[in-house]
């Protein structure tokens, strides 16, 4: 199925804090028609945020810095991807398929949430732990605390966002496909995997024909599971 056109994004400087990226997300979220797929994440990381930021204020993280950059650099990667698409360029290849589908009437609003997720945290997140160790001229061990904070951030919410954006107990069956469909994709081994994927990643830094190809072929792989969490199904 064709991409259809996007609609304008708002234009924003880059984000320098968490404050820029909440801001960048409530203009988005006011901005994106109802029913969009990427409007559906974007409600949905906009809540995770959120939470990190008020974490943030109250001293939950051992790196206040460090968790805020990261936060910083992480979102950069999701507002990239929506210039691109609104300008008519490719977003890398995770986030194609939500880019591509992201109007289509048999995908299920918890299929949107999902593949938005899969794109940010399995490719994404790794791109950003790399980021962020260059900007502060530290190791990916040395964000490994904070890094698993924000784990449990996203698992404590995730839960959450299943039920709200689940269909209610007369529609979603054990037979139904959804069900299936959900089961197939977890959330901790994704994270589990972008941790492994950046420590790989900053330990072949100084090779860049291997960092490159190993970062096209993650980018390739989520971007695979995206398009099979997005598979269309029966209303």
């Amino acid at each position: 199925m064709a991409a259809a056109a996007a609609p304008p994004s708002p234009a924003s400087p880059p984000a320098r804090g968490i404050a820029d990226v909440l801001a960048r997300m409530r203009a988005l979220d006011a901005a994106l028609p109802a029913g969009d797929g990427v409007a559906v994440f974007n409600s949905v990381y906009l809540t995770v945020t959120e939470e990190v930021a008020r974490r943030v204020e109250r001293g939950a993280f051992e790196d206040a810095r460090a968790a805020g950059e990261l936060d910083v650099r992480f979102g950069r990667r999701y507002f990239d991807a929506v210039d691109a698409a609104t300008a008519g360029r490719r977003p890398p290849a995770c986030w194609r398929p939500l880019f591509q589908l992201r109007r289509h009437p048999g995908v299920r609003p918890l299929q949107f949430a999902l593949a938005g997720i899969n794109a940010h945290i399995g490719h994404d997140l790794a791109l950003a732990v790399l980021d962020t160790c260059r900007a502060l001229e530290c190791e990916p061990d040395a964000l490994e605390t904070d890094f698993d904070r924000v784990g449990g951030v996203l698992t404590g919410l995730e839960e959450r966002i299943r039920e709200q954006l689940m269909p209610g107990p007369d529609v979603l069956e054990v037979a139904d496909p959804l069900t299936h469909l959900i089961g197939s994709w977890s959330l901790d081994k994704a994270r589990d995997g972008a941790w492994v994927a950046a420590r790989a990643l900053w330990c072949v830094r100084g090779l860049p024909k291997v960092t490159e190809e190993f970062t096209e072929r993650l980018d390739a792989g989520v971007g695979l599971v995206g398009r099979m969490l997005l598979t269309p199904l029966p209303g």
